[in-house]
């Protein structure tokens, strides 16, 4: 799986689970000030991630993750 289809994945998770258009998720916007969305959002997100892609978040990681393109490359690293 490539980058851009994580990425596809998790903007279609992003717009499922914030309500954000998949085609405004692009690995550059920051999840909390670009896309405004809310912590409790970026938690539901990361465990929907985490089902998805069969990944794990160690305790402290999710406050690490501040971009999409962080979402992806974890994702990435982590298969």
């Amino acid at each position: 799986m490539s980058n851009a289809d994580i990425l596809n994945a998790i903007a279609k998770i992003v717009e499922e689970v914030a309500g954000v258009d998949s085609s405004e998720v692009t690995t550059e916007k920051s999840l909390s000030d670009d896309l405004d969305i809310d912590s409790l959002s970026i938690v539901e997100i990361t465990v929907a991630v985490e089902d998805r892609f069969a990944v794990s978040f160690p305790d402290g990681q999710v406050a690490e993750l501040r971009t999409v393109g962080d979402l992806v490359s974890y994702v990435a690293d982590h298969r």
